[in-house]
This record gives C-alpha cells, structure tokens and sequence, in this order.
C-alpha cells in the first residue's frame, strides 16, 4: 500500500497522445494523500491505453472538453467555478463522479424523504424558514408561512433533545445540539439566513460510517462521531454479526442506487437494533490517510481506482456518460 507522501508529483504526467488513449483526472483541493496515491495506484494497473492524472485547467469554454473521458471531483462542493466547469464537462461527454447536475439540486431534506420512500429508517425532521430574511425579499415575500408557526406541534413531533442543522451544508458546521424550546429560539436567532431543520435525537447503541462505491462496493467502519475528529474512526473494531453486517449494506445500497451516488459515504445509527441513516449526502466524504487509517485508506484507494478505470472502460465518445439514480430515472419515465 501506498502510504501519504508517498506519491511524486503527478501533474500531467500524461497527455492523451491520439484518440484511443482514456484520461481520467482527479479534480481536489487541500487533500493531500488521497488524490496522489489514487493517481498512482491507477497508473500502476498498467490498463492499457488508460491513464491518470491530476485535472489541470487554463480555460473553459462553453461546450468545449477538457479532453478528460473521466473526472472524480473531490472539491466542486467549496467552489463554484469548478461545478460549473463540471456541468460543462459532462455535458460534452466526459463522466463526472459524482453526477454534477444532482448533488447539485440534492439536499439533506430531500434525503430523508426519499430514505422513508425506499425503506431506510431515519431520525423524525422538520424544515424551517430561515430566521431572517434571504437577500431582495421582505415580510411580503413570505405571506403564504403562518406566523407564528406551529411551534407547539413541531416540538412534540421532535421531541428534546434534539438536533438543529443546516439542511443542505456538509460538516458539522452551524450544528446545535438543544434540550429544551429555549434554546432552540436561542440557537434559530444565530442562524441568520441558513435554512435549518430541527432533528430528532438518535441515542444509539452502536454507529458506523460507510463508504458506498459504484453503488456496489460497501466498507463499514465504526464509528464513534461523539469524539474529536481525529478519534472517530474507531481503531481495533470489533467483528460485526452477519445478520446485522447484511442490514447495513441493504440500507446503504438502498440509499445510494435511489439518489444516485457513486463515491459517497452514509451514517447509521443504531437504535433497538434498526439503522437509522443520519448524513448520508456526503459526494467528496473524508479519505485523507491520517483521517480515517491505514486498512480503511487503503480500500478506498483500491476500489476508487477499479471504479474509474470501469467507468473510462464504459466511456462512449459523442454520448453522456453520467450515471442517473432510480428516482431521477423513475421520475423520467413515470415507472
């Protein structure tokens, strides 16, 4: 295995020579084991007339590739230039991990809906109106929203303690955990114009953090999200019953074939031995090496590599090369 630092400098390494030659680019940011080893590792197949490097851009034009067959972004997320170079690129046929046109209209909201229409238990939720208002609306903008709202009902729907978070953000940014109403108005004042849901507090037995690739490829970790950052992922783990082993990979699939992810990861909770999916839109989830650990690093390296050597397999020239999930696909075809 490929440890950090371990990898050289892998800018343009390689350039497409002729029309055979499939390029695969890693798009990223501050990552720095990652995007690397997965550049080599992929190299280091040796498939033939396929190879992989970091994305490397000095313009964009409209409808014009970037001459990628495929490109796995690890930062669009923070930076808005890149999503829209991205849709840019897909649509001039290059396959973009993860589908740039639907993490883009997806949000945590959204997931939950769609987890209770698949089977997947999740944490009772409600979503609110930011506390002020957006830019360019005023009082009139809103003249459909009761005021005040139904607080009283949305409490004992909840119930306390519970948990209030942005619902489209990644990260634990801007998460308060509340006891009582009183602290909720206290936490929705410092909200500003973040759109927020109020969540149910899971008090769990056990938890796991799992890696979801090519929505078939299943890594559980467990996972203590109680600890600091860099303790999380819990070292020495224990072996995890078969029937409770299956349950979770049936959950994550689930999730993932339905939304449409290829590199994602999804949480679950553990409660009176039924997962309860708790984050679970993560498209560019941790895979830093002194992140989450040697054996879990080393996986995700491998099956990432696999999954974007297949997919520059697949690639067809003049066509769309996304992949859809079952709710868009069933969306389009009214089955």
């Amino acid at each position: 295995m490929i440890g950090p630092g371990g990898a050289k400098c892998f800018h343009n390494i390689y350039h497409k020579s002729n029309n055979i030659m499939k390029k695969i680019g890693i798009l990223h940011g501050m990552e720095e084991s990652f995007p690397s080893t997965l550049v080599e590792r992929i190299n280091s197949k040796k498939e033939k007339d396929i190879v992989a490097e970091a994305v490397r851009i000095d313009k964009v034009i409209q409808n014009e590739s970037l001459g990628y067959d495929v490109i796995i972004d690890r930062i669009s997320q923070d930076v808005p230039f890149y999503r829209a170079m991205l849709k840019n690129a897909a649509i001039t046929g290059t396959a973009v991990i993860n589908n740039p046109f639907w993490w883009t209209a997806d949000d945590k909201f959204f997931n939950n809906a769609l987890a209770l229409q698949v089977g997947v238990a999740v944490p009772k939720t409600v979503i609110l109106p930011s506390k002020n208002h957006p830019p360019d609306t005023t009082d009139k903008s809103f003249r459909n929203l009761a005021f005040p709202l139904d607080w009283e009902g949305i409490f004992n729907y909840i119930g306390f303690p519970a948990y209030f978070k942005p619902f489209a953000d990644g990260g634990w940014k801007h998460v308060f955990k509340l006891n009582n109403a009183e602290e909720f108005f206290k936490a929705y004042d410092e909200t500003d114009q973040l759109v927020m849901m109020l969540q149910e507090e899971i008090i769990f037995t056990e938890y796991f953090r799992c890696y979801c690739l090519d929505r078939k490829d299943v890594h559980i970790m467990q996972y203590d999200p109680r600890q600091p950052h860099h303790l999380r992922y819990i070292q020495n783990p224990q072996p995890i019953e078969a029937k409770l082993l299956k349950l979770l990979e049936d959950s994550v699939l689930k999730l993932n074939n339905a939304l449409g992810y290829d590199f994602n990861t999804v949480e679950l909770a553990l409660r009176d031995g039924v997962p309860y999916a708790i984050d679970f839109c993560n498209p560019a989830p941790d895979a830093e090496y002194h992140s989450v650990g040697a054996e879990n690093f080393e996986w995700i390296v491998e099956h990432a590599a696999e999954m974007a050597i297949n997919r520059a397999k697949k690639h067809k020239d003049g066509k769309m090369n996304l992949t859809w999930g079952d709710f868009v696909k069933s969306a389009a075809t009214g089955k």
